[in-house]
C-alpha cells in the first residue's frame, strides 16, 4: 500500500500496528466499541491517518488520541471494554496489546486484492471482535495463527 502524500513511500506494518493501537486507546477513552471509531473515522479519514502513522507516532498519544475524537466527532458511549469478572479475568490486555492482536489479525488474513486500510475495516467489522474483545475468556491470548483460523472459521 502506497501512503496517500508521498506515493513513493510504502505504508509499513508498523504504520498498521500504529493504527490499531490507536483505535484501541480511542475506543476505550470515548467507551465505545472499536467498529464504532473504525466505521465513524470512514475509509478516508483511516487512510489519511494510517498516511500519517509515521510521524503520529512521535507524538504524544493523549494529543493523537485528543485530535482523532475532535476531528472525527466522536462521541462517547457507555461501552466498557475494561468491565470483567475479576474471577475470570485478572489481567486486561493493553491497548498495546490489542493493537498487536489486531495488527496481526489483519497480515494474517489480507487478501491479495485489499490494502491495509480495507483490512481495518473487514476485520473490526466482524463478529469475531466482540468474543476477541471479551476480556473474560482468553480468545485475545490466543496464537495469531488460532485467532486467524478462527476468524476464517468463523469463531472459535
Amino acid at each position: 500500500m502506497k501512503n496517500k502524500y508521498f506515493p513513493d513511500e510504502d505504508i509499513k506494518i508498523n504504520d498498521l500496528y500504529f493504527i490499531c493501537c490507536m483505535i484501541e486507546r480511542v475506543a476505550r477513552h470515548i467507551k465505545q466499541k472499536n467498529k464504532y471509531v473504525v466505521n465513524t473515522i470512514g475509509r478516508d479519514g483511516l487512510y489519511h491517518l494510517i498516511s500519517c502513522a509515521e510521524a503520529l507516532h512521535c507524538e504524544n498519544p493523549l494529543k493523537v488520541e485528543s485530535d482523532w475524537i475532535n476531528d472525527y466527532e466522536l462521541e462517547n458511549g457507555n461501552y466498557d471494554i475494561t468491565s470483567v469478572d475479576k474471577k475470570l479475568a485478572s489481567i486486561i490486555p493493553t491497548p498495546l496489546d490489542m493493537g498487536a492482536v489486531y495488527q496481526r489479525l489483519i497480515i494474517n488474513t489480507l487478501s491479495s486484492k485489499e490494502d491495509y486500510v480495507d483490512g481495518i475495516i473487514r476485520v473490526y467489522n466482524d463478529d469475531i471482535c466482540d468474543v476477541i474483545d471479551n476480556y473474560n475468556c482468553s480468545a485475545f491470548y490466543e496464537p495469531s495463527y488460532v485467532i486467524a483460523r478462527a476468524y476464517q472459521n468463523g469463531g472459535f
